[in-house]
């Protein structure tokens, strides 16, 4: 296995849409043969195409956060409605909430990263750096 890999995101091999309205998705996670956590890009073909079905991720344990990286995005989340236009994120700490994604623009592109909870997140960043920093 590579130390590192750089690649352009159209290098990597896509997973077609299987039906129409499904999005294509660049499995991420598994080409750069990631174990810490799930990642994948989601691009809709056409507008009100889906980029995520609706889904938990109760038997998963999960946390995920979605970046939207081109285009604009509806998500649902437990029933309430958002706008997610490029450059917004969306956290999603509870596997229990229902999400889900439709495109609102052909070629509405989402980054979806995904990993099991823990008590708390262990980095190599000191503590000092984040005293008084705000969190949702």
């Amino acid at each position: 296995m590579a130390r590192y890999a750089v690649r352009r995101l159209e290098d990597i091999p896509r997973i077609p849409a299987e039906e129409p309205g499904d999005p294509e998705w660049y499995p991420l996670q598994h080409y750069f043969r990631l174990t810490a956590f799930g990642a994948n890009v989601y691009v809709a073909s056409e507008a009100g195409g889906d980029l995520l079905a609706a889904h938990d991720e109760k038997p998963s344990g999960q946390e995920e956060l979605y970046l939207v990286v081109a285009g604009e995005a509806a998500f649902t989340l437990d029933g309430e409605s958002f706008d997610a236009p490029a450059v917004t994120v969306v956290a999603v700490p509870d596997p229990a909430v229902v999400r889900s994604a439709t495109a609102k623009t052909a070629g509405t592109a989402v980054v979806a990263l995904g990993g099991e909870a823990r008590n708390e997140f262990r980095s190599s960043w000191q503590p000092k750096w984040f005293e008084g920093a705000p969190q949702v």
